[in-house]
């Protein structure tokens, strides 16, 4: 079983400790937050249809809804939700129902 070191840093009161673990290979967790919902930008859909949609299929509240909305209309698309893959599939296919244009991109 080959040991490989990972460096972990952490902050404590404003100071910065790097600490050497050594962790199996075997033993690395998989993330399952590898993936990122993405709603684009359209011309079509209005600010109100897409802060419903936010709400109701990926449960944000109505502030996260709005600030997300926002970024959409400046920056073109915005990340919505983290997750897995099979996470992340139903809120997308939800969202593009509603006509509002969303994929699922990989963090790596």
């Amino acid at each position: 079983m080959a040991v490989a070191p990972y460096f972990c840093t952490m902050w404590l009161h404003k100071k910065q400790y790097e600490t050497e673990v050594d962790v199996a290979e075997e033993d690395v967790l998989v993330d399952d937050n590898q993936y990122q919902l993405i709603l684009w930008n359209d011309d079509v859909n209005t600010f109100e249809w897409v802060i419903e949609t936010l709400i109701k299929v990926c449960q944000h509240t109505p502030e996260q809804a709005e600030q997300s909305a926002m970024v959409v209309h400046f920056k073109g698309k915005c990340s919505v939700k983290n997750g897995s893959f099979d996470y992340l599939k139903p809120m997308c296919n939800a969202i593009t129902e509603r006509g509002i244009g969303a994929t699922i991109e990989s963090q790596a």
